[in-house]
């Protein structure tokens, strides 16, 4: 997680009407959610810096870029058309770590507040306004709102990547298009040749078509990196790989991008974790497929898991992640490359025991809290750390 000690800010902005829309999964993960209405003006000082994209007008040196499509035709709906903006616009998105509400003033006060959908609507408004100081329709053209108040700087920034992307051309398509998948895909062809990874969102993995879901894959790897590949400056804890799909693919671009890089300080280490990936991949995936399907799961009891008569045809991905990531322990560098090389000693029964423990206890039987649970992660780790150590003493 990010460190936001050390630039706390302080905002209060007019709002016209504020309701509480906070759902009961919103309430199970300490998060509330708010949807008004603002003056447009309100959102001129909030920050951008947890969007994944500012606004893409400013000035670069000496010249400004040019206003694309969207920018104008967000232009174009406060000048033509002002008294429909607040139901043509799309908003804005803003995230914050705290909240109050001031009925009285009509003020929401936030904590560590920042757009992160919404910056170039922002951008224009900020245009327009400039431009029309005096312009007294300016004060009745509002704007919707949501606002997101959490403290999972995870969450934030899968929130805001997702929200970035999912009306636009996917990320996975950008990565797919610039080939940075594509010695991925030939190592996995190496030993799983019946596959091809999916490189863009019209390619949606389904029974029979061959393309394997790469966010899913990149999920996977990311949860069995070693402790000794760690590249991340937060502390080591795979939760996020369970949820945060999006971000994995953000970190496995940053991955590509420095491997590739000869310049980078951290060259080095970056292409030691790339070939980790590569190295890795046709496992990972067979990992994730046994687990998914593991018939060990059979007669435990839990709700949560999808059977046919009595066979396990789908486990939780909240149950597995887990139990994948302990496994990282057994990570080994070779001379063929990376593998997960878990001892003969350790049984899957072991593991599904003690998931099933940590599922049940610590997570109250929900798949989606144990996946995100550090202590979920601890408890399996702790089993083949065990192992581990028995392993380097034979």
């Amino acid at each position: 997680m990010k460190d936001n000690s050390k630039s706390q800010i302080a905002l209060a902005i007019p709002f016209h009407s504020v309701r509480n829309i906070t759902s009961p999964e919103d309430t199970q993960n300490g998060r509330i959610v708010y949807a008004g209405q603002l003056p447009i003006k309100s959102i001129l000082d909030l920050p951008t810096h947890e969007n994944v994209r500012g606004y893409l007008v400013e000035a670069e040196g000496k010249q400004r870029r040019v206003k694309t499509q969207v920018h104008r035709a967000i232009e174009e709906t406060l000048k033509e058309r002002p008294d429909s903006f607040s139901v043509l616009n799309g908003g804005v998105v803003i995230v914050a770590r705290d909240s109050e509400i001031d009925e009285k003033q009509k003020l929401l006060k936030l904590n560590n507040p920042s757009i992160i959908n919404g910056s170039q609507t922002q951008g224009v408004v900020r245009d327009f306004l400039l431009a029309r100081a005096s312009d007294s329709v300016v004060a009745d053209i509002h704007i919707k709102f949501e606002l997101i108040v959490t403290v999972d700087d995870d969450l934030i920034a899968d929130i805001s990547i997702s929200r970035n992307f999912q009306n636009d051309v996917r990320n996975l398509s950008i990565v797919g298009r610039k080939g940075q998948l594509d010695e991925l895909e030939e190592s996995l062809q190496k030993q799983l040749p019946d596959f091809r990874l999916q490189k863009s969102e019209t390619q949606l993995p389904a029974d029979g078509n061959g393309y394997l879901d790469t966010e899913k894959l990149l999920q996977v790897i990311a949860a069995l990196l070693p402790k000794e590949l760690w590249w991340k400056q937060a502390e080591y804890n795979k939760t996020y790989t369970y949820h945060a799909k999006a971000v994995c693919l953000k970190d496995f671009q940053e991955i590509y991008k420095r491997a590739k890089d000869p310049n980078d300080p951290d060259n080095r280490k970056f292409q030691d974790v790339y070939n980790f990936f590569l190295d890795i991949s046709a496992q990972a995936w067979q990992l994730y497929d046994k687990w998914k399907r593991h018939q060990g799961f059979t007669g435990t009891g839990l709700r949560s898991i999808e059977r046919e008569g009595r066979e396990v045809v789908d486990v939780p991905d909240g149950i597995i992640f887990p139990i994948i990531a302990s496994l990282a322990e057994f990570a080994v560098k070779t001379k063929s490359g990376w593998k997960i090389s878990a001892p003969e000693q350790l049984d899957d029964s072991e593991l599904i025991r003690s998931a099933k423990s940590v599922y049940m206890e610590i997570a109250k039987s929900k798949p989606e809290i144990m996946g995100k649970t550090k202590a979920c992660y601890s408890a399996l780790q702790q089993i083949t750390s065990i192992y581990k150590k028995l392993l380097q003493n034979d």
